[in-house]
């Protein structure tokens, strides 16, 4: 699944890549959510050219591996976001495969993910995210694992919010266009309505 994207702006989008893993929705046993609340997510944040490429697979730690290298090795994407796998079943294995095709790991990325589902679920404790980057010649990535169900993922991108619509917490999206400038990747703005990134002030010279 993809945007429309003008060739004359191409060189400045934003690749992104979905993957959705789960043993019961790649066997069709079960509809799979959450490319659906990433995309959808993305797509009402989101302000400048971006691209999608979405994949549903199984529990399956060699193939979590391969396609994570495929996406950033071969199709250059510069952020990965994952779904799915991440508890501590026997099957659950997105974090010990991301880990594998890390080059560096993000830990406060994994931290705040947890910070955040703790303050809507207790078992938000028992989710072993990760966020690493991969770095390939010249060419790096930010990938995340982010969790399985659709409200999960919007609490973890958007943060607490009031009522009101103040944000009490910040979302882990909020870092994440800084992230991607500083491992070289296009310029990533989102609508500051729903979520506002940071990066720091510009001095004036």
């Amino acid at each position: 699944m993809s945007r429309h994207i003008n060739p004359e702006s191409q060189e400045k989008t934003a690749i992104i890549g979905l993957v959705s893993i789960s043993d019961r929705a790649s066997h069709g046993t079960y509809q799979d959510k959450g490319i659906p609340a990433l995309s959808g997510w993305l797509s009402a944040t989101l302000t400048t050219p971006f691209q999608l490429e979405t994949r549903l697979i199984p529990d399956d730690h060699a193939l979590i591996e391969s396609t994570l290298c495929e996406l950033v090795d071969e199709k250059h994407y510069c952020l990965v976001l994952t779904t799915g796998g991440t508890g501590p079943a026997k099957r659950d294995v997105t974090p010990e495969a991301t880990l594998a095709v890390a080059t560096r790991e993000m830990p406060g990325f994994a931290e705040r993910m947890r910070q955040l589902g703790m303050h809507f679920v207790p078992t938000a404790i028992l989710s072993r995210q990760v966020a690493v980057i991969r770095e390939t010649g010249n060419h790096a990535a930010l990938i995340l694992n982010l969790p399985g169900q659709p409200r999960a993922i919007h609490e973890t991108l958007d943060g607490v919010i009031a009522p009101d619509g103040t944000v009490i917490e910040p979302g882990i999206f909020t870092a994440i266009p800084y992230c991607i400038d500083l491992i070289g990747g296009p310029r990533i703005e989102t609508d500051e309505k729903r979520c506002k990134s940071w990066r720091p002030a510009r001095k004036n010279l």
